[in-house]
């Protein structure tokens, strides 16, 4: 079993970098095998931007992982994305997790100067030409839809060949095709239950064997909101109210989390296990740093020993599917 943690990431107040650091040579020496960021630019939640966050947590670390779960690409310029992400590689000397995702539902694709029509042909158009910047070509021509370059000289290159890993993210069945046809994995939401994740999974594992790929090249993991505590109704009420102030009143997100004593957070990331993930992204969702903390310290010494401690495999490797260095 993996366990990766949430970098703290919400700007509230003056940045507390000592204690940011101090958070992650924590998550280090306790074993865990990554650290990971949200993408959150327009909303009502202060959540600082993720590569930002990733660059300076490369600075701060020397064995984790870094990933970011997930970016909406549709979003984003392609070659600027890529370029950002090959500099997030090259600054943690290969230790990058690409989490990417269309978006779709309420996203405000207008603000971005996106048709909500194209949003899709958009996203898997863009990912093609980041991962054409990402080649070993010095210069690259692309012809699509929306973006064309003739001969564009592009010299650096993250450092993980062919290019960083990238997690899909999504819940549709569509989406789920396109994560096991384009991805290298897949991270589900922390915003869907334990249950639609296991539906996920049996969705993927079909799509992966209908397309001849190997399920045990293929990583399944998924963020879980999570919030320890002697009293029970406190974590609850606690996470409940964080979640509503990063997600509105969104139907159903009241069900997503897994609160409450020791022994009954050990028992619902169990079931996330079960269902199928081989990496557990667990998401305290506090806005201070300080309980940040104190959720690591609890899950690490209380919780994880109940389901399968961090530190198993290799801290200083990526998921199965990274690819060699150089």
């Amino acid at each position: 079993m993996r366990w990766s943690i949430a970098i703290p990431q919400f700007g509230v107040g003056t940045f507390d970098a000592a204690g940011v650091k101090a958070h992650l040579a924590r998550a280090e020496e306790l074993g865990f095998d990554g650290a990971w960021t949200m993408e959150l630019t327009v909303g009502k939640a202060p959540v600082l931007a993720p590569l930002e966050v990733l660059a300076y947590a490369a600075a701060c670390t020397e064995r984790l992982r870094l990933g970011v779960g997930v970016l909406i690409g549709t979003l984003h310029d392609p070659l600027q994305l890529a370029a950002a992400l090959t500099t997030v590689d090259r600054l943690s000397h290969g230790r990058l997790d690409v989490g990417i995702a269309p978006g779709g539902g309420s996203r405000d694709f207008a603000a971005f100067g996106v048709e909500r029509e194209t949003f899709v042909a958009r996203f898997t158009e863009g990912l093609a030409l980041m991962q054409a910047a990402w080649s070993d070509a010095p210069r690259i021509s692309f012809a699509g839809r929306f973006r064309q370059c003739e001969d564009l000289a592009i010299a650096t290159k993250p450092v993980q060949r062919p290019h960083p890993p990238v997690w899909f993210g999504g819940s549709a069945p569509r989406a789920l095709a396109r994560a096991a046809r384009l991805g290298d994995a897949f991270l589900g939401a922390g915003s869907v239950t334990t249950a639609a994740f296991a539906d996920q999974v049996v969705v993927l594992r079909r799509e992966l064997e209908e397309q001849g790929r190997d399920l045990a090249g293929f990583p399944l993991a998924k963020r879980v909101y999570v919030r320890v505590d002697d009293d029970p109704a406190r974590a609850r009420e606690g996470m409940v109210a964080s979640l509503h102030g990063l997600y509105g009143r969104k139907p159903g997100i009241e069900d997503v989390p897994v609160t409450g004593t020791p022994q009954e957070v050990a028992r619902g990331l169990a079931e996330v296990r079960d269902a199928g993930a081989a990496m557990i992204l667990l998401d305290p969702l506090c806005d201070d740093v300080g309980a940040d903390r104190e959720q690591l310290e609890r899950l690490a010494a209380d919780v994880l020993p109940m389901v399968g401690q961090p530190g198993s495999r290799s801290r200083t490797a990526g998921p199965p599917v990274a690819r060699s260095t150089g």
